[in-house]
């Protein structure tokens, strides 16, 4: 390995190297070495980081009650690159490459309850059945006007015309073009870090967009969906905008959804699972969408992380407030998109733009997994407008995890460590968030009560 990490410096003359460990929530943590230090690193296994960085919160601080887990002595753990992740680092004077990398114990042992490594425990399950799962993800975006005041509401930036959007142009050619100099510088960025970024869209809501991925590895895809969250955020910067994945920036704005196409191959002979030899829907289809029927609410928090995310989620706001299924409906929380047998597959419309992208995918491939293991049968599916259902997805933070840890059959596959870790993070964070007064209730609540 340490060869090839060796040549591909050479080759592409890199000075610097980022070595990144996805945490909780996505963040990139690790540490920026000279490439000679990087290579003598992997060669000498002494990359090392503090296995503290997988139970820091967002606001950068350490959840109680976990010290069983995460030790208070705040052991080293070893990075160890994935060679298949290195990728140039557009953007920086000095010649930069970025790689994304796994943590190891002590004793050699993988940290288990990592976001990268819980996603390939999932694959892993996939993998013992003889199945491959292959997905596509769609990630929206805002651009928004600098707002360097946190207690000021975004706003949308200024586009070529010397204007700023103030109504919905979803599809609009004209209004995608008012950002052609960032877009295309995107887009150049992607290319040059060899993300399979495919077409890209304006969405509903002002300076909203939306990038497709090609369909791949969803371990691939989700390390390509963590670097395109940094390229774009840098490169709005250059822009003097900003980039926001905020699952609801602004209140009279849709909110930003990663919506994630999905379907099961059968490694053996490479069809999918999801098609009869007849073409129509097979039972393991039938099952899996039944699967993420049932689990999906019950791990909410793997793809709304955010007390944000629960604003997203709003009737008849593009956005699902169940998880009704049908065929071709945009207003149900699962979509069956029309198409022919080799590429049925289901779209997950719950992610959060917000979402981690190794914890969204594996909620959604470890529900699916779940329903076709025990044979789950679906709901029926619906025609017409799902937002008059009830609602079946939790209204908060709150409540989704308090269902999120007494999921038990999603528990015992992703263990009991993940499940406390995450959990006391997200209460940590919920509970910060709630100690904060909002310009809300200082504005109706203030001289009135």
């Amino acid at each position: 390995m340490t060869n090839q990490f060796k040549n591909w410096i050479a080759e592409h003359e890199i000075a610097e190297v980022e070595c990144i460990v996805p945490d909780m929530n996505g963040v990139q943590r690790g540490k920026v070495l000279p490439a000679a230090k990087f290579l003598s690193g992997v060669k000498d296994g002494t990359l090392r980081i503090p296995g503290s960085v997988f139970s820091v919160t967002i606001t950068g601080e350490y959840p109680d009650g976990i010290g069983h887990i995460v030790p208070v002595t705040d052991p080293d753990h070893v990075m160890v690159p994935d060679v298949s992740t290195i990728c140039e680092a557009p953007g920086f004077k000095t010649r930069t490459a970025y790689v994304i990398a796994d943590a190891f114990d002590r004793n050699g042992a993988a940290v288990g309850f990592a976001p990268r490594m819980i996603l390939k425990r999932v694959l892993q399950l996939y993998a013992d059945k003889g199945w491959r799962p292959i997905i596509a993800p769609e990630v929206e975006f805002y651009l928004v006007s600098r707002n360097t005041d946190p207690d000021f509401p975004l706003l949308p930036p200024i586009g070529r015309s010397g204007r700023p959007e103030t109504a919905s142009q979803p599809y609009g050619l004209e209004a995608l073009n008012e950002f052609e100099n960032i877009i295309e510088h995107i887009y150049e960025n992607c290319e040059r870090a060899g993300l399979d970024i495919d077409t890209m869209i304006h969405e509903s809501g002002a300076a909203q967009l939306e990038v497709n991925f090609l369909h791949g590895d969803p371990l691939r895809l989700a390390d390509e969906v963590l670097l395109f969250k940094r390229i774009v955020r840098q490169v709005a910067l250059e822009h003097d905008v900003y980039a926001t994945f905020l699952a609801k920036p602004m209140s009279n704005q849709p909110g930003s959804a990663m919506h994630i196409h999905q379907s099961v191959l059968d490694i053996g002979n490479g069809k999918n699972i999801f098609s009869r030899a007849d073409g129509r829907d097979s039972v393991a289809f039938r099952s899996y969408i039944a699967g993420l029927a049932r689990l999906l609410p019950q791990v909410t928090p793997m793809f709304a992380p955010n007390v944000n995310s629960f604003r997203r989620m709003r009737p008849d706001s593009d956005a699902p407030i169940n998880v009704q299924w049908g065929t071709d409906n945009r207003s149900c929380g699962l979509r069956v998109p029309v198409s022919n047998a080799a590429n049925r597959r289901i779209e997950n419309r719950l992610p959060g733009a917000d979402s981690n992208p190794y914890l969204a995918i594996a909620s959604s491939l470890v529900c699916g997994y779940i329903g076709m293991i025990d044979r789950m049968l679906p709901p029926k599916s619906i025609e017409g407008n799902a937002y008059t259902r009830a609602r079946t997805l939790p209204r908060s933070l709150e409540t989704a995890l308090d269902r999120f840890r007494s999921c038990r059959p999603v528990r015992a596959l992703l263990g009991d460590e993940f499940f406390e870790i995450f959990y006391a993070i997200k209460g940590s964070e919920l509970e910060n968030y709630q100690s904060v007064i909002s310009s809300w209730e200082r504005e109706h609540l203030l001289l009135r009560v």
